[in-house]
């Protein structure tokens, strides 16, 4: 793979890439600059990937060694009157539902049911067995479904 098929193939996943960093950062700003982080040591490796066809699963498990290291090196601390007030939903987020799962039950959902990758992809991704992928997802999703009908009733 030349220079420019990397250029183009990593163009093509900016996006897959904006809503995986969603799923783990809170803050806009945190997850343009994960996505740029992961952009900048990819073009700087791209020379030792070895497989092309696995450059998705190569990316997206840089993104989340990049997000990881932010969660553990960004301790954030704001006090609280300068946080503004969050508006009233009118329905529930799942956005919000999303990022309240464990991480462990939130890639998987993410990487499944939102990005389409079968779950043999999800398990190399995340480098899990594929039982353990597939009990993630079905935990994962009764945790959203109490998230969300929580959500409902509260409002």
């Amino acid at each position: 793979m030349n220079d420019q098929e990397f250029a183009d193939a990593i163009i093509a996943m900016t996006q897959t890439l904006y809503r995986v960093a969603y799923a783990q950062l809170a803050r806009p700003e945190d997850r343009a600059d994960a996505v740029q982080e992961t952009l900048r040591r990819a073009w700087e490796r791209r020379h030792q990937l070895r497989q092309p066809q696995h450059l998705q699963t190569w990316l997206i498990r840089i993104l989340l060694n990049v997000c990881h290291n932010m969660q553990l090196h960004q301790k954030r601390v704001y006090p609280m009157e300068t946080l503004p007030e969050r508006p009233p939903q009118e329905s529930p987020d799942l956005g919000d539902a999303l990022r309240a799962l464990e991480e462990k039950q939130r890639l998987p959902i993410l990487l499944h049911y939102i990005e389409g990758y079968p779950i043999k992809d999800v398990a190399r991704m995340l480098r899990l067995p594929e039982g353990t992928v597939k009990t993630r997802l079905t935990a994962g999703k009764r945790r959203l479904k109490e998230l969300l009908q929580e959500e409902v009733f509260d409002a």
